[in-house]
């Protein structure tokens, strides 16, 4: 498996027996599910009629949200019980070429966050983003423990691999920094390079280079946008819009299958098991302790900022915000109205109730 870096790599036996040891293996779920188990005789043939639903991951198989629960979703056999036939095609995180896809219906649903969802549809592409776990984004700005202010930073070196996310440029214009106010390098994907004083500070991911520098003993000062107030998005899927308007049951059936999957991952007893599914989907490659701390990070995340509205619905405010942030740092105008038109959350609501639980089996 490829992974945004490459961690420490331990046996992944000896882990999965240790954790399932700890954790058990969990009673509910399972692959035993049965064809249209979980659904009516008329809604399985609607759902059939939609082929093979095509879902494209952000980032190959790495165990983060939006990626794990459909691996699981598929081996728990979710997809089955309701009549689907959903393809798992990994994508190299190129966020363009999984946009452009996901715009010609070659690809019916993928991971994408609103950000990108919102940009696609400014330069042209029609995507409509169906979903998201939270409002809170996975990019961070890293430095070593010393900075306590990031007006620090005045002056200093900041690491990037080729751009500088919205979310980070938002917080850092917070702090009172602009954009010359530091000089940005183009840095490939060793986070040592911080603790190594090659740069001052680094952009990443919060569920994976700080992560990987904890393990390897050299702890890092995490800053997150959200804490300045910035608006972002975690565990969002876009999709298809012809998909979503020809095959409406299959659309919220496939975001049913994988809520379900996602609470059940998200379970600590339920977490080893899962983790299981991702390896045996990403190969030899999949460092497990790794993995493990990207998912875990990520559901914790999700957790300690839960959605104003149901679990996995579309937060119209966030939406609007997030325009204003893209219009001001990702270079392409969107107007707020417009973006909301983007999203349609009646997907995510038709398969959640009141108390935040999938409704289960479909009406």
């Amino acid at each position: 498996m490829k992974t945004r870096a490459r961690a420490l790599t331990l046996p992944f036996a000896a882990l999965l027996a240790a954790a399932l040891v700890l954790a058990g293996c969990g009673g509910s779920g399972g692959e035993t599910g049965t064809t249209g188990s979980a659904i009516s005789a008329k809604r399985c043939d609607q759902n059939k009629a939609a082929g093979t639903v095509t879902y494209m991951s952000g980032y190959y198989w790495q165990a983060s949200a939006s990626i794990l629960e459909v691996i699981a979703a598929d081996r728990l056999g979710y997809f089955k019980d309701l009549c689907l036939d959903v393809r798992l095609q990994p994508g190299p995180g190129d966020v363009s070429q999984n946009t452009k896809l996901l715009a010609s219906g070659r690809v019916q649903v993928g991971g994408l966050s609103q950000q990108d969802t919102m940009t696609a549809n400014a330069n042209g592409l029609r995507i409509t983003g169906i979903s998201s776990y939270s409002d809170a984004g996975l990019d961070v700005l890293m430095t070593m423990p010393s900075v306590t202010d990031l007006a620090q930073l005045k002056g200093k070196t900041l690491g990037q691999k080729g751009w500088v996310p919205v979310g980070v440029s938002a917080m850092l214009d917070k702090a009172g920094l602009g954009k010359g106010d530091l000089k940005e390098v183009k840095v490939g994907y060793d986070p040592t390079i911080l603790p190594r004083g090659q740069v001052d500070a680094l952009v990443g991911f919060i569920s994976n280079e700080p992560l990987q520098l904890e393990q390897a003993g050299t702890p890092v000062k995490v800053w997150e946008p959200k804490d300045f107030g910035v608006p972002g998005s975690l565990g969002a899927f876009a999709a298809n819009p012809d998909f979503l308007e020809q095959h409406p049951t299959a659309a919220q059936d496939f975001l049913r299958a994988v809520f379900k999957a996602y609470q059940y991952c998200a379970e600590p007893s339920h977490v080893a098991t899962c983790l299981g599914y991702q390896h045996d989907r990403a190969g030899a490659d999949s460092d497990p302790k790794h993995e493990t701390a990207v998912w875990t990070t990520e559901t914790k995340v999700v957790a300690d900022n839960p959605l104003p509205g149901k679990f996995g619905s579309i937060d119209v405010d966030n939406v609007r915000r997030l325009a204003g942030v893209i219009t001001q740092y990702g270079g392409v105008k969107v107007s707020p109205d417009e973006a909301v038109g983007w999203f349609d959350d009646s997907f995510s609501d038709a398969v959640v109730g009141a108390d935040g639980t999938v409704v289960w089996p479909a009406p």
